[in-house]
């Protein structure tokens, strides 16, 4: 029959014939993605993106250098590097060998410089409480309304010896004292070692202050002495620097001056810290109104503002010196202005006070720069790159903070974004990236207009570069923005376009005399950026708490991450993966029953109710951190934290889920009766030998372990410490930052 499709029966295969072909199948299966999967290797190949990776190895090597819990050998890691480096040598016919071979090389490099980074700023540091006399100079001073604060180098500090005594500090003044940079003074000074983390996996301020050169921080008690003047400023580095933060400091005032007095005076201090990195003066109601909108890193001198600054210094030579044609015909214009910028951005580098976040701002603005000078694309992923390699070779710890983190992590989401943008993914609102190419937005002119495009182009940065930040800002401070798309998108714009425009003919004419006027139109154009930040934090969920996940987890997110932004070919789709796992496993934290902190004043531990309760008496700073790294959004003043718990001059007590009860002396009297009658005790003193309590935690638990996360299982207590048990670990073998705590 014509037109008619015969029947075909089904025949059913015998199980081993079934199970060949299922093997076939996927063999055949196999071998598809193999190929397909090579493909795309080789054309990440022909485009140099294995090259970006390379920085990757190296800040691997420098995070497993501060992952190590003792201080390794000087000499492990050149050592390690040298030898692969050898073998990468003779694998020369092995790509692929050769190209691991290089990466762990890369690895042992990064390893090397952060171990001899550690060696070359080791300094001593206070090993304890202690109430000094103190002469030093001082360096810099950061004005506040509670009292300026100030970094001291320190001469002489009482009958410390010189391996005793550390060589820098930094010192609390009393409100209405007046210290000056440049300065010789004499003081009674109460100095401290720098406090290490409030708990376990917490902001270490201590090993901050060790890569700053700071061995000690604590308050003035008394008058300050000056002393006999210094020799010139320019003799010495730390002259120079006290030098220019004295300029710094005069500006800052100028501009509050200037800027509106009393009536705008937190318009006028955001205006001094966009300017001169100075934030002293910024109350914490605008900084909690500035993070809630999600616009607080304009106010931290970094990327931001080198960007700013150098980007319009470039415009402005070169727009002037194309109003010449002569001049256009016979100097490279780009060129000229790409020098203008890199000087312009340099001495506003020096001027601000060249902290760790604007230097590696001024990096990677001179390589972009630098790209200019020779031809090559001024944005690129392998720019980017370089600057990773420069910043993390000369200040490896900064990859362990926020900034270097999150800096980076939005520059490389927006430069894998605006590739994906030049291949066509957005031909209608692309911003070329080309040589050559003006950095504006390009479309076809009918069916967008430029108002449409530039919403589509903002829009899509801002959320791009949240969700690269987001992980980061999570991980370290436990809060999110969901509302910082807002907060961008009305704030940058007045800050890009009115704020720091006027800012910068302020700076320029600072120096006749002729600047009032400009501070006072600044101040006034800062009036509606604080005030829509302020109506932002009002918003509902304007700042969402979320408990803390470990490095695990962030180690996941920054894996997805990076494998998205640096290929791309469809590999870069895998990166939904560890995206996902990371994403998965921040939502069931690992949250402990109980933390203590470091000194042993007080404690928090979970309720009948799942949330936290104090005991003890905790500074409301750590208590803050405790109960964000819940996810708790409570104030260290709510009187619910005390719920529960039976407090004396001597001691606390309350009572567990299952019925046990803690104990927390705040006396040594208090001890015999808690060790006789609670299961758990926990006080800074040193408890009997003969405590009868099921579980203790005295001064020598915190002398060995520091600040501690505890979780109960069962009758169990399982603890985590800060630190490496001092006892346990020879003193050459403690980490440097851990020392002071050690001893």
């Amino acid at each position: 029959m014509s037109g008619a499709r015969r029947k075909s029966s089904a025949v059913p295969l015998p199980p081993l014939a079934g199970l060949r072909f299922v093997a076939m199948e996927l063999g055949d299966l196999g071998d598809r993605w193999r190929a397909r999967l090579n493909g795309w290797f080789t054309i990440e190949a022909e485009r140099r993106r294995p090259f970006l990776w390379l920085p990757v190895a190296y800040g691997v090597g420098v995070a497993l250098y501060f992952a190590a819990d003792r201080e390794p050998s000087a000499w492990s890691g050149p050592i390690a590097a040298c030898v692969a480096l050898a073998l990468a040598v003779v694998l020369r016919g092995h790509w692929r060998a050769r190209a691991a071979v290089f990466a762990i090389a890369m690895l042992f490099l990064g390893f090397s410089v952060a171990t001899l980074r550690t060696r070359w700023v080791d300094e001593p540091a206070i090993a304890h409480n202690t109430v000094v006399p103190l002469t030093g100079f001082v360096r810099s001073v950061e004005d506040r309304p509670q009292g300026p604060r100030a970094v001291i180098d320190v001469e002489t500090a009482g009958s410390l010896s010189a391996h005793e005594r550390p060589s820098r500090v930094r010192l609390t003044f009393r409100r209405g004292s007046t210290v000056e940079p440049g300065a010789r003074i004499a003081v009674t000074a109460r100095l401290v070692p720098p406090p290490e983390p409030a708990r376990p996996g917490g902001y270490d301020f201590a090993r901050d202050a060790f890569f700053s050169g700071v061995g000690g921080v604590g308050s003035v008690n008394g008058r300050v002495e000056v002393l006999s003047p210094p020799a010139s400023p320019f003799a010495s580095a730390a002259g120079l620097a006290a030098w220019i933060d004295g300029h710094r400091n005069a500006l800052t005032r100028r501009i509050i001056d200037a800027g509106g007095g009393q009536a705008r005076a937190q318009e006028a201090a955001f205006v001094a810290a966009l300017v001169t990195g100075k934030r002293g003066m910024l109350s914490n109601e605008t900084n909690e109104a500035l993070r809630a909108a999600g616009i607080y890193h304009v106010v931290s001198i970094g990327g931001f503002h080198m960007t700013l600054v150098a980007g319009t210094i470039f415009f402005l030579v070169r727009a002037l010196l194309a109003l010449s044609p002569s001049m256009t015909l016979r100097l490279p214009v780009r060129k000229a202005a790409a020098i203008a910028g890199i000087v312009g951005a340099s001495i506003y580098c020096v001027f601000s006070g060249a902290g760790i976040d604007t230097l590696r701002a001024l990096v990677v603005t001179l390589i972009v720069m630098g790209a200019i000078l020779a031809n090559r694309p001024a944005l690129s992923m392998r720019n980017l790159a370089l600057a990773a390699f420069v910043c993390l070779t000369f200040q490896p710890e900064t990859l362990l903070g926020p900034s270097f983190q999150m800096s980076f992590a939005g520059v490389a989401a927006l430069i894998a974004l605006f590739e994906r943008w030049n291949e066509g993914m957005g031909a209608h609102y692309m911003l070329p990236l080309r040589e050559g190419g003006g950095l504006s937005l390009r479309g076809d002119g009918a069916s967008h207009g430029w108002f449409h495009r530039l919403v589509v182009v903002s829009t899509a940065t801002t959320v791009v570069a949240m969700l690269a930040t987001g992980p980061f800002s999570t991980y370290h401070f436990q809060t999110f923005n969901p509302w910082g798309l807002v907060g961008n998108a009305f704030g940058l714009p007045l800050v890009e376009l009115l704020v720091m425009p006027l800012a910068f003919m302020g700076v320029m004419t600072y120096p006749f005399g002729l600047d009032g006027m400009f501070w006072h139109l600044a101040g006034l154009a800062a009036v509606p950026v604080l005030a829509g930040a302020q109506v932002i934090e009002d918003f509902a969920g304007s700042v969402i708490v979320v408990p803390s996940f470990g490095p695990g987890v962030l180690v996941l997110l920054v894996a997805g991450l990076l494998w998205a932004c640096l290929w791309t070919t469809p590999l870069r789709w895998f990166a939904l993966l560890p995206t996902s796992l990371g994403v998965a496993l921040a939502f069931v934290p690992d949250r402990p029953d109980m933390l203590v902190d470091r000194d042993g004043r007080g404690a928090v531990v979970r309720s009948a109710g799942g949330r936290y309760v104090v005991l003890g008496r905790p500074s409301d700073f750590t208590v803050a951190q405790w109960l964000r790294s819940d996810g708790d959004p409570r104030r260290p003043d709510d009187p619910t934290l005390r719920a529960g718990v039976a407090c004396d001059r001597i001691g606390c007590v309350t009572t567990l889920p299952d019925g046990r009860s803690i104990a927390f002396a705040i006396d040594q009297r208090a001890l015999p009766d808690d060790c006789r009658r609670a299961a758990i005790v926990v006080t800074r003193w040193r408890a009997p030998e003969n405590c009868a309590a099921r579980h203790v935690v005295d001064k020598d638990s915190l002398d060995r372990n520091g600040a501690l996360a505890l979780t109960f299982d069962g009758d169990a207590l399982i603890a985590e410490g800060e630190r490496s048990s001092a006892g346990d670990v020879p003193a050459a073998d403690i980490r440097p930052w851990r020392r002071a705590a050690g001893r």
